[in-house]
């Protein structure tokens, strides 16, 4: 995550690469993603409380408890971005909570990608080691896992909170939070679009991670429904294959598309190749 610069009045290069459609959709889709997100992570964290004694949970309650609270602080500082859309990209809300929902955002997001990822590589060792599974007690590891991933996710944007998140846009008169890359010299352009496509590569290969340990789950839940036992306890695995299947689905619906389009957005924001403003035309 990088932080713009701060606009000079003086400075009239860099035009802002702006998309009308956000100020509409935005607005409306975190609207909706709030409203279902505060009342599904608020039932999910009663349901986990409830089963907190359930000793074959205790790890995977662990990460899917962190998910919870991860989705929930997404979820808390959306109203802030509702309203900065409806402003058409005016924030009002002052510096200091301009960095600190912004890195709440970026750590928020990536939290929750990663507790996805452990869920599902944990979920295929239960699967396909189920007396190892249910003979151990892991919620130490749990305990140990969930510090390292907000340890990892919030130590990348504790030296982003230091600097300025606000700059003026003098051509619209509005006050940018985390915006106005193109204001930046050639060689901090560079180590931003850098930075980008690594998020976006390692995005990757953990999704790469989940789609892997999901078919896998699957197709041992498939094939164990062969077996007397197995067509027994149907029931249970079906949900399970379920439960796969929204895993993935979440990955592929809430996450995919804005990484498939972050590279080239980051690339024309900072006017870099053909895809920047005023570019590619002789």
């Amino acid at each position: 995550m990088a932080q713009p610069a701060a606009d000079s009045p003086g400075n009239d290069s860099g035009v802002f690469l702006d998309s009308e459609f956000r100020y509409a959709l935005f607005p409306a889709f975190y609207g909706v993603v709030f409203a279902v997100g505060l009342v599904a992570n608020a039932s999910a964290l009663f349901v986990l409380r409830r089963l907190r004694d359930a000793k074959a949970m205790n790890e995977i309650r662990i990460y899917m408890t962190n998910l919870t609270v991860a989705d929930l602080l997404f979820v808390c500082v959306l109203p802030f971005w509702i309203d900065y859309y409806a402003r058409r990209g005016d924030w009002v809300f002052g510096e200091v909570l301009c960095r600190i929902t912004g890195s709440m955002f970026f750590v928020n997001t990536y939290s929750s990608v990663l507790f996805l990822a452990i869920i599902s590589f944990n979920r295929y060792w239960a699967v396909t080691q189920p007396l190892d599974a249910a003979a151990s007690d892991h919620r130490r590891r749990g305990i140990l896992v969930s510090l390292v991933v907000w340890a990892v996710t919030v130590g990348t944007t504790v030296p982003h909170l230091a600097e300025p998140g606000l700059n003026r846009d003098v051509h619209s008169n509005a006050t940018r939070c985390f915006e106005h890359y193109q204001q930046r010299e050639e060689g901090t352009k560079r180590t931003v679009l850098a930075t980008h496509f690594v998020i976006v590569g390692l995005f990757f290969l953990v999704f790469l991670l989940v789609a892997v340990c999901n078919v896998l789950i699957g197709r041992t839940l498939l094939a164990q429904r062969q077996t007397q036992a197995g067509r027994k306890r149907w029931g249970l695995k079906k949900y399970a294959l379920w439960m796969v299947c929204v895993v993935v689905l979440v990955f592929v619906l809430c996450f995919v598309p804005h990484h498939l389009v972050q590279g080239p957005w980051a690339m024309a924001v900072l006017e870099y190749g053909d895809l920047g403003p005023g570019r590619g035309s002789g």
